[in-house]
């Protein structure tokens, strides 16, 4: 059984945590596609509202129920409004945090709070330090240090964020991969990757161009992303559809797993080399665990 904080995760529904139908969506009584949730007190709520959705949360994790199917995590706006979620009781119930715009600098501020607790964190980089290749592998290691690094269960990419930085907005023609984000992202693919750290895809924000967010996640597969973020309901089963393996490619990562195959061989006209491919394969094993053949899900 695989554990539930190394899984693939799948389509992440983001949900403003002044939703009115926040208790029911926390309980798993909407939404059963959803794999992991994210209750938002960052950018999804105005300053003006902050107060109203600290004790709507307050509220709904008092009355949460425990280890439902879906992880729950809470994005904080900041170290002060992490620690009042803290003190709330039912926070044990959350599997963790999401950091908005983490650097080297506010990390381990963030970290002391939860060194003492079971949360999980997903810090997300969205900062202008994202762009200073220096800078990330500085974060790098301090992600990496002992305590750390098994606290880790995603980093998240905030392409909105990063976008904004350049003062641009993703247009509705071309994926995330066709702006200047597109090296950006190969390169933290490339910082964290080899390092054991798995990342998760922007967000998609057009919700009437799903044959573009088809081919965006095929680009996010391509790039090795874990996850991705859902800003709506309708695109949960989009998003795990790709996640799901097609028949074929589990085949193969079985006959490349298996002790008794040779060294390289051939497999639907591919070279499969097992010391160069095991990697993949068992990461195709592991999210068909988690996500099913290709088969298992049909979209109208």
């Amino acid at each position: 059984m695989l554990d539930r904080l190394t899984a693939p995760l799948g389509a992440s529904l983001y949900v403003p945590a002044n939703h009115k139908s926040l208790s029911q969506i926390a309980n798993g009584d909407k939404l059963e596609q959803a794999r992991s949730l994210i209750f938002c007190l960052e950018d999804a709520v105005a300053e003006r509202d902050l107060s109203w959705a600290l004790f709507n949360l307050s509220v709904v994790l008092a009355h949460m129920r425990p280890n439902i199917a879906a992880e729950r995590y809470v994005r904080v706006r900041s170290p002060e409004v992490m620690a009042r979620v803290l003190a709330m009781p039912g926070v044990e119930k959350l599997d963790g945090f999401v950091l908005p715009k983490v650097t080297r600098h506010n990390f381990e501020t963030y970290f002391r709070l939860v060194r003492d607790t079971g949360h999980a964190l997903m810090p997300t980089l969205e900062t202008a330090e994202v762009f200073d290749e220096a800078e990330m592998r500085q974060l790098r290691t301090l992600f990496d240090a002992p305590g750390v690094r098994t606290r880790i269960r995603a980093l998240r990419i905030g392409g909105n964020d990063l976008l904004a930085l350049l003062g641009l907005r993703r247009p509705r023609n071309v994926t995330i991969y066709r702006t200047p984000l597109g090296p950006v992202i190969a390169r933290l693919v490339t910082t964290f990757r080899p390092y054991g750290f798995v990342l998760t895809a922007p967000v998609f924000e057009y919700l009437d161009l799903p044959e573009l967010l088809d081919q965006e996640m095929q680009e996010d597969l391509a790039y090795g992303m874990a996850g991705k973020t859902a800003i709506h309901p309708t695109q949960i089963a989009p998003i795990e559809q790709h996640f799901t393996v097609k028949a074929h490619d589990l085949a193969v990562a079985r006959a490349i797993l298996d002790e008794s195959s040779p060294a390289v061989f051939r497999m639907n006209d591919a070279m499969c080399e097992v010391a160069t491919h095991r990697a993949w394969a068992e990461r195709m094993v592991e999210q068909s665990q988690v996500f099913g053949p290709g088969d298992a899900l049909r979209l109208p």
